[in-house]
């Protein structure tokens, strides 16, 4: 294997996370649906911890990606907007622009590599990426 196991290896290039860290603590409160998740989707997760909440990044930030947050229990995502709140596929590539403008802002955050679901992902312990996420979610739920 030698050369090309690194080449072909799915762990992320980032120390692992401090498991007495407060970011620790706050993935480990949704790590039930974390794990669902992550067995549920196969592309890279990146998950953006929030207080008993989460925001994950699915695939490949800021280009092609998708969005789920974890909240009082339940996964949802933009699949969850466009059925509870009817948006239209303008109106989801809007969101996903702001999305993708948030993160590239954020670009520059520290990131941590950990493991859920037996997989390695990256956490992004960034209260303002967390916040910027948040007002874009909340603006389409509360409108």
């Amino acid at each position: 294997m030698g050369l090309f196991s690194n080449l072909f290896s799915s762990k992320p290039d980032f120390p692992a996370i401090d498991r007495n860290s407060a970011a620790a603590s706050r993935v480990a409160e949704v790590e039930k649906e974390l794990d669902q998740l992550a067995g549920q989707v196969k592309d890279r997760l990146e998950i953006v911890p929030s207080e008993h909440a989460a925001y994950v990044f699915i695939g490949k930030p800021p280009k092609k990606f998708g969005l789920a947050w974890i909240h009082d229990g339940k996964i949802s995502g933009l699949n969850t907007l466009v059925e509870e709140h009817g948006l239209k596929p303008l109106e989801v590539e809007k969101l996903l622009d702001q999305l993708r403008a948030a993160y590239e802002r954020n670009a520059n955050v520290n990131r941590y590599c950990a493991t859920v679901h037996d997989r390695h992902v990256v956490v992004t312990p960034s209260a303002t990426l967390e916040k910027e996420v948040h007002e874009i979610i909340d603006k389409v739920v509360h409108h």
